[in-house]
């Protein structure tokens, strides 16, 4: 039965933050983080015909990744991302009765401009926008008593025809979004970080494992992230390397390549494929690279047509705006990543572009070239995890990379009770200790179709400090 646009009004919102501090360092691109806050969001929604329900949603406010102008400290960052949800939460709180996806675009263009005005990057500016919509979909889908996935199935969220999608004008959001399976599994796609341990160590007789080997023994991963750094002979020399123990432990592994920015121009990134042709790993099973993601900066990814190369190009911090993905094509990118970070809605409308730009090509003879990526930005226990999974497993994505469970450790600081309750609540999702279950490089999301959006359990909001508090924790 299709309820589609169903109307509410959000009568508050709460934020507050947590510290997470990683167990091991986390190296991506230029930068190593060690600490940042998470933020918590809970909205008070009206439902029409519903009455009053809470929606919750979670996220890490990572610095130096929505931001990494060298001229902006951390503290700096996290401050662009606390502006973010606060002119959210002002714009949403009493505003006039509308569907979920009416109140994301009726603010979307007012509140970007006002990130660019403070001085914000376009994925900074987005960040507030993208937490709170996730928290006013789970009280629509609370009030519904509907999962996520059947509540887009029947577009409660009234997704529709927007003059913030022009090239999406015409499209059936209707009679396509019931057309989403959600995947009950999705394999774990593990990162391989810039300073991870490739030979096993003492330490990995830990609770959790630390090097690459160890990992792999203790949770059967098939599909892996690795990052690059930018130069290219060091990249394939690294490379080389991992790619050395993958074959050794992983045999018939598939793996997709991060360069977080970090190749300045085409000509870098025609060395690093020459130095790659030359790793017999690597000229043994060229297939099993699956794409690399972003290794051009955001500002220069559109400059003009990008050189063609083994593997498809997929945008990740270039993918700012909701247009990104459209400008991105012409000069050449094939593939965009979903994370929960950047925004529900975005990620439902690059899946759709994708589905009406394949089809066109299948029509004229040409195979399907355009394509959707799973990404992580240390997603942690809880609802930012499960958020992020429920996302994936909506566009019917095969993998999707999980780092946040290595990198940290299963709740870290939230009260025990918390933990505990999220185990009860998704003990297909987490172990006894509140640590992601991954058999097999498979998760289970069987817990996440309940009534919400992949929310069975509640943060303790006693454990939380002010918004305000968030630059402390970097």
């Amino acid at each position: 039965m299709r309820i589609e646009g169903i109307l509410l009004v959000v009568r508050a919102v709460d934020c507050g933050v947590r510290p997470v501090a990683l167990r091991l360092p986390f190296r991506f691109g230029a930068v190593t983080l060690y600490r940042c806050p998470q933020l918590f969001v809970r909205v008070t929604v009206e439902v029409a015909g519903r009455g009053s329900w809470q929606g919750h949603a979670a996220e890490l406010m990572v610095p130096k990744w929505f931001d990494k102008r060298a001229g902006f400290s951390h503290a700096q960052n996290v401050e662009h991302l606390a502006g973010a949800v606060e002119r959210t939460v002002q714009a949403y709180a009493g505003d006039a009765s509308a569907s979920a996806f009416e109140l994301f675009q009726r603010h979307a263009a007012a509140l970007a401009d006002a990130g660019r005005h403070a001085g914000a990057t376009e994925l900074s500016s987005a960040f507030g926008q993208a937490v709170v919509d996730r928290a006013v979909i789970d009280a629509l889908c609370q009030a519904l008593g509907l999962s996520v996935f059947d509540a887009v199935a029947r577009n409660a969220i009234g997704l529709q025809p927007s003059a913030l999608l022009p090239d999406l004008r015409g499209f059936d959001w209707n009679g396509w979004l019931p057309t989403l399976v959600p995947r009950p599994h999705i394999e774990a796609r593990h990162t391989v970080g810039m300073l991870d341990a490739l030979q096993a160590l003492p330490e990995d007789a830990g609770p959790l494992p630390v090097s690459l080997p160890a990992v792999i023994a203790r949770y059967g991963h098939r599909v892996f992230k690795i990052k690059l750094g930018g130069d290219p002979q060091a990249d394939a020399q690294r490379l080389g390397e991992v790619l050395a123990v993958l074959g050794r432990d992983a045999p018939g592994h598939r793996y997709t390549l991060d360069g977080n920015e970090q190749y300045g121009d085409t000509a870098a990134l025609l060395d690093l494929f020459a130095r790659l042709a030359a790793l017999p790993a690597y000229a043994a099973r060229p297939d099993a690279l699956l794409y690399l993601e972003q290794p051009l900066p955001r500002d220069r990814s559109f400059d003009g047509a990008l050189p063609a190369l083994p593997c498809p190009l997929l945008m990740d911090e270039a993918d700012g705006t909701l247009d990104a993905f459209v400008r991105g094509r012409d000069a050449g990118w094939h593939g965009v990543s979903s994370k929960g970070c950047k925004g529900f809605y975005k990620s439902l409308v690059n899946r759709a572009r994708c589905e009406r730009w394949n089809q066109a090509a299948q029509r004229d003879g040409q195979p399907p070239a355009w394509f959707m990526s799973a990404e992580d930005l240390t997603c942690q226990a809880g609802l930012s995890v499960q958020q992020d999974l429920a996302l994936a497993a909506l566009l019917g994505l095969a993998h999707a990379e999980r780092n946040g469970h290595h990198y940290a450790d299963g709740f870290g600081a939230a009260p025990a009770a918390e933990r505990q309750a999220f185990v009860q609540a998704h003990p297909d999702l987490y172990d006894a200790d509140g640590r992601l279950r991954i058999a097999g490089g498979r998760l289970d999301l069987h817990s996440l179709a309940g009534p919400g959006y992949a929310h069975a359990a509640t943060p303790d909001w006693l454990a939380m400090q002010p918004l305000s508090q968030a630059t402390t924790f970097v």
